[in-house]
């Protein structure tokens, strides 16, 4: 078949993709980053005031505890799901039953509903019927019985292993398939020189999946830093904005205080700073793969 018309039809086929995603990604992120210049309520005339939703962001106490919180999320993200994702991969790349079997267990709860693991985590918290006050209880760790959800200092904190439990089951599949993608013939090349173990994961397997790894670090970056419906229905933000990320104050900001203009700046800063540390991540790790 003539090149140019495997190139059309290659076109032709990823054409209606491209539009959807442009239509449902790409334009309502110009939108609303035209509405972050104004002053609007959701109904009536828009009142144009330049950048005095940015400067207020700047300014904001509450934006910078949210940028916080998901810098703690984008850490735990990236130093607790893909190491133990990785970790759990290399126990498991391998297809006999029991490995099979707990691949699907860990992949679980990337089937479920974010409600469902946010209130499945809300009763594990729970300070009077939770079950890990329960088990400390039984421990006679008392004093380790804490208020998990509901007191300021540490309820970011107790997000952290419902969010790794949610995504480890991604990364695991991903990085399973990148191992099994590693051609047969490099494995027996290693064994005949005497590599293995350690030594054959960190010369051989780990440069060989590093593309897939950089893959999985941009996915960990724009979710964390997009997180919302975990935190929105555990704690909706709260105690005290204790738990505010920058997509639960942007909703808040919008559909409670109905300050349209103010939440589509935060979304766009939220658009913005993903760009940043996407670039970061991507610039330090080519850095290190060309060492």
């Amino acid at each position: 078949m003539n090149a140019s018309y495997i190139r059309r039809f290659v076109i032709l086929s990823l054409t209606p993709a491209i539009l959807i995603y442009a239509l449902f990604v790409f334009v309502p992120v110009i939108w609303s980053s035209y509405y972050s210049f104004f002053d609007w309520k959701g109904i009536g005339a828009a009142k144009f005031i330049g950048l005095k939703n940015y400067v207020e962001i700047i300014h904001d106490p509450i934006f910078w505890r949210a940028m916080k919180n998901n810098l703690i999320f984008l850490v735990v993200s990236v130093f607790g799901q893909l190491p133990i994702a990785l970790i759990l991969a290399i126990l498991l790349h391998k297809s006999n039953a029991l490995q099979r079997f707990i691949r699907s267990a860990v992949f679980v709860p990337m089937v479920l509903s974010s409600v469902v693991i946010g209130m499945i985590w809300q009763y594990i918290y729970h300070p009077q019927i939770g079950i890990l006050n329960f088990l400390l209880d039984k421990l006679g760790l008392e004093s380790w019985k804490l208020q998990w959800l509901s007191d300021t200092k540490i309820a970011i904190f107790s997000l952290a292993p419902p969010l790794i439990w949610s995504f480890v089951g991604l990364y695991l599949i991903i990085f399973i398939s990148a191992f099994q993608n590693i051609p047969g013939e490099i494995h027996d090349a290693a064994q005949l020189d005497g590599a293995e173990g350690a030594r054959k994961l960190i010369s051989i397997t780990l440069p060989m999946i590093w593309t897939t790894v950089q893959i999985a670090i941009i996915l960990c970056i724009s979710g964390s830093l997009k997180s919302f419906d975990l935190v929105y229905v555990m704690t909706k933000g709260g105690p005290a904005h204790g738990t505010e990320l920058l997509a639960t104050y942007m909703y808040n900001s919008t559909f409670s205080s109905y300050r349209y203009g103010f939440g589509s700046a935060i979304s766009t800063s939220i658009v913005l700073i993903s760009l940043i540390f996407i670039g970061l991540s991507q610039w330090i790790t080519s850095r290190k793969s060309k060492a």
